[in-house]
């Protein structure tokens, strides 16, 4: 049996009917009600739902064997697991972003407002640009309207949010998709399984690609 960690929501949602689609389904994960684990012994796999960002928990420390994770959460956790496959759903960007006439003072810290502050550290390490991290929470996009920082670190889909609060993107870190990811130890162990089941789910993904 292998054990898969998906995320709550519309995300998981769209991930599950991927894995219906190459073969691994649970009719039962469709039946309301409040059972957390649904087990289909035709497929030998087992699915239970999470929060998204403790997916990459419950595969890090073996209770799944895989399961699905947004690239932000493993850039900014680094959770110790393998990456499998990009799942190519739940695209969007992760960016800075700020008042549209935005000029950088070089002369102090940049002061950057986000809920990633391992991403935006390692970004503008990169870049040799001292920043003072402030950590939030929600509502990011007040942080440079209220003066509390000079730029954003956020994740950014269509930036309808931003234009209606008069700011904009400056610059994207890089790109965000949901990732297939595996349990170190189990991919060692249950290889066969899981092999199998990431063609499966390779398969979906690029003829949901093609019929796009």
């Amino acid at each position: 049996m292998i054990n898969v960690a998906l995320p709550k929501g519309r995300l998981g949602e769209r991930v599950y009917g991927m894995f219906e689609r190459a073969g691994f389904g649970c009719p039962e994960i469709r039946k309301p009600g409040r059972k957390l684990i649904f087990e289909s012994q035709e497929t030998g796999v087992s699915f239970f739902w999470v929060k998204p960002s403790d997916v990459a928990i419950y595969v890090e420390r073996g209770a799944a064997d895989v399961g699905v994770a947004g690239k932000d959460i493993l850039l900014e956790y680094a959770p110790d697991v393998y990456e499998l496959l990009d799942l190519k759903t739940g695209c969007c960007r992760m960016c800075v972003a700020g008042r549209r006439d935005f000029r950088d003072d070089t002369t102090r810290p940049l002061r950057v407002a986000t809920k990633f502050p391992n991403i935006a550290r390692g970004y503008y390490s990169e870049l040799s640009r001292e920043i003072d991290v402030i950590k939030l929470n929600g509502s990011i996009e007040l942080a440079p309207l209220l003066g509390l920082s000079d730029v954003i670190v956020d994740i950014v889909e269509t930036g309808g949010t931003l234009r209606e609060n008069d700011l904009a993107t400056l610059e994207t870190i890089t790109q965000i998709s949901a990732r297939l990811i595996a349990n170190k130890v189990s991919y060692k162990f249950k290889n066969e399984e899981i092999t199998r089941l990431c063609r499966g789910i390779g398969e979906a993904v690029s003829q949901e690609a093609e019929e796009k």
